[in-house]
């Protein structure tokens, strides 16, 4: 195909056209719960990486659908030759507001909030208010810290870490939990599944699972989901008593232990979790009424390359890293 979308040729128009409007409605439909909300009580969202192409046309579409109130963080040049080049109608003052990172009006004051809350992490006054200049994720995370903005959209380039610092540093955790997690989606034609720990904890404890485990529950209810958790481990229901399967088990008496009011069960094999037929027959003491939505992994090199796995196979879409547990709501 000329757009380089379809990349093998197509045989059958019909049953082709027929696949892919399956597969945006479902993406679409999972999406819905999101976005009726989102349209409810339009919040600020600050675009921090506003010159790339792919965020402006995510921007369109926001203000096409009136989903939110977009604050694009760009130099006004290239923002607006980019929206130019691209054919889209979006127009500043009308239906965004756009900061230009290297002159704006709250540069003093966000350079002192920087300062003052980092001192102690070696953040000097002359680096603060560089970086409120030069660093967009730090700018919009210090609009969202200062209560002018309501979450922010980052992460389009650059390593997760960088981007998470300045979220760490600036915006920092709900009351009450201990570690920032994050969690991808992938809509596939048959079902959503939902992918926690893709992100930040190597190695993470049974208590950080249990945490994470919590807070992706959470999130997976915004989409109008009841949250079905499979512990996932090379183990299924104590067959191993290696480290890793001794840790989900362990994750599996936290949340019983702390009553949580989801569906969980584990350890358990990836099929198991997914497949009704097979945990029915094998484990009919397991307590999941249905496939598992969520998963959990034990490590960050199984969540993320399990996540990756899946999403390339089944050539299905996705969103995140979404985080989890910062004080703002907030995309990536």
């Amino acid at each position: 195909m000329d757009s380089g979308v379809a990349t093998l040729p197509i045989e059958d128009f019909d049953a082709y056209r027929q696949k892919l409007s399956e597969f945006v409605y479902n993406s679409a439909f999972a999406m819905k719960p999101i976005f009726t909300k989102a349209k409810t009580a339009p919040k600020r969202i600050v675009y921090s990486e506003a010159e790339n192409p792919n965020v402006l046309h995510a921007v369109q579409v926001v203000v096409d659908e009136r989903m939110a109130q977009p604050i694009l963080i760009g130099r006004p040049a290239v923002v607006h030759a980019q929206i130019e080049k691209l054919g889209l109608r979006i127009q500043e003052g009308r239906d965004f507001e756009l900061i230009n990172p290297t002159d704006y009006e709250n540069h003093e004051e966000y350079s002192q909030y920087y300062y003052e809350k980092n001192q102690r992490n070696g953040v000097s006054l002359e680096l603060a208010y560089r970086d409120a200049r030069r660093k967009t994720t730090l700018i919009g995370s210090l609009m969202v810290a200062n209560g002018d903005a309501d979450g922010q959209l980052c992460g389009t380039f650059g390593s997760y870490s960088l981007h998470m610092n300045y979220v760490q540093n600036v915006v920092g955790k709900k009351q009450g939990i201990k570690d920032f997690h994050t969690m991808n989606v992938i809509f596939m034609q048959d079902r959503n599944l939902f992918v926690a720990g893709t992100n930040i904890h190597e190695n993470p404890t049974a208590e950080q699972l249990a945490e994470m485990t919590v807070l992706a529950a959470e999130q997976v209810r915004y989409f109008g989901i009841n949250p079905r958790v499979a512990l996932l481990s090379h183990s299924n229901f104590g067959t191993s008593h290696r480290e890793s399967a001794v840790k989900m088990r362990e994750v599996h008496r936290l949340l019983t232990e702390a009553n949580v009011d989801f569906e969980f069960d584990g350890e358990m094999h990836g099929d198991v979790a997914l497949d009704n037929r097979i945990r029915q027959q094998t484990f009919p003491f397991s307590t999941l009424t249905g496939p598992a939505n969520l998963l959990i992994m034990p490590t960050l090199d199984t969540a993320n390359i399990s996540f990756n796995l899946m999403k390339t196979t089944s050539h299905s879409a996705s969103i995140g890293p979404i985080l989890l547990g910062a004080d703002k709501l907030r995309f990536y």
